[in-house]
């Protein structure tokens, strides 16, 4: 695959990175193994690429891992969500003797 291919699947990566976070801000639940798929392959491509074909892509590389990465943040919100503050006074006492 040449570089411009590459670009092609990093936006159609980065595409389904976005699709996948606005669906899980809905509620709805999202099959990510089409997107693990094409991460794989472009790893696979670049991994394979000459330093200087794949030198050009590092911009769009990083962004798909930031990305990738707010992603990660979002599905862990959704499957762990942060424990609401104790409220004032009302939390455990050490027992008295």
């Amino acid at each position: 695959m040449n570089p411009a291919a590459v670009r092609e699947e990093l936006d159609k990566a980065a595409s389904m990175v976005w699709t996948a976070r606005r669906l899980l801000a809905t509620g709805t639940i999202v099959d990510l193994s089409a997107l693990e798929g094409k991460v794989k392959a472009i790893c696979d491509e670049v991994s394979v690429m000459g330093r200087e074909d794949g030198q050009g892509l590092v911009p769009m590389m990083e962004k798909l891992i930031g990305d990738l990465d707010r992603l990660a943040e979002a599905i862990t919100e959704r499957l762990d969500p942060p424990l609401p503050p104790p409220e004032a006074g009302g939390g455990f006492s050490a027992p008295t003797a």
